[in-house]
């Protein structure tokens, strides 16, 4: 009997996990639909404040590989779920220097193993549309922070982990540096 009780359990709590995953997946989607209507201005942040954690930022797209999605405040395990994280130690992408995205290899940012030097990136908020052309692609250990220092020009450096198809905790980084072209 209790071998019964037991599998019953495991059948039940199987079930339950899968049904939250799909959630996850899903909760996304629905997620960036509803931020994609909240954009901020560029002008909604002041240089003293920095928006709350989680808040939307602006879009991210890359056209020719069909990646879209809206950037939060945060590099927390949270917003990365929800979308493409700011770094916040970074620059907003509208007021110059070097400003750094994060995301997940195997969510937002798989698109990334195809990117290639010149492809426009697009970082768009209520108000403004900023483009930038990708000048190089790198990758480098996790301890490499030397891609988070300050640039003078205005950079856009999106970070995820690498091999884009590693199973496990991700050995390096890839990186991808694009720069300003208009706004």
């Amino acid at each position: 009997m209790s071998v019964r009780i037991v599998g019953l359990l495991l059948v039940v709590v199987g079930c339950a996990a899968a049904a939250l995953s799909g959630l996850a997946l899903l909760a996304p989607e629905s997620l960036q639909q509803d931020y994609r209507r909240s954009l901020p201005r560029v002008d909604m942040f002041d240089r003293a404040l920095s928006p709350a954690s989680g808040t939307p930022i602006g879009i991210l797209e890359i056209p020719r590989l069909g990646l879209s999605s809206v950037v939060l405040e945060g590099d927390e395990a949270a917003a990365l779920i929800l979308g493409v994280g700011h770094l916040p130690e970074t620059p907003m992408p509208w007021r110059g220097g070097n400003s750094v995205l994060a995301a997940h290899r195997d969510t937002f940012f798989r698109p990334l193993a195809g990117i290639r030097r010149d492809d426009l990136i697009l970082f768009t908020t209520a108000d403004a549309t900023f483009e930038y052309g990708v000048k190089e692609t790198r990758i480098v250990a996790p301890t490499d922070i030397e891609v988070l220092a300050p640039t003078l020009s205005s950079m856009l450096t999106l970070i995820t982990c690498y091999p884009f198809y590693y199973i496990g905790p991700a050995p390096s980084r890839f990186i991808v540096r694009a720069e300003r072209v208009s706004s």
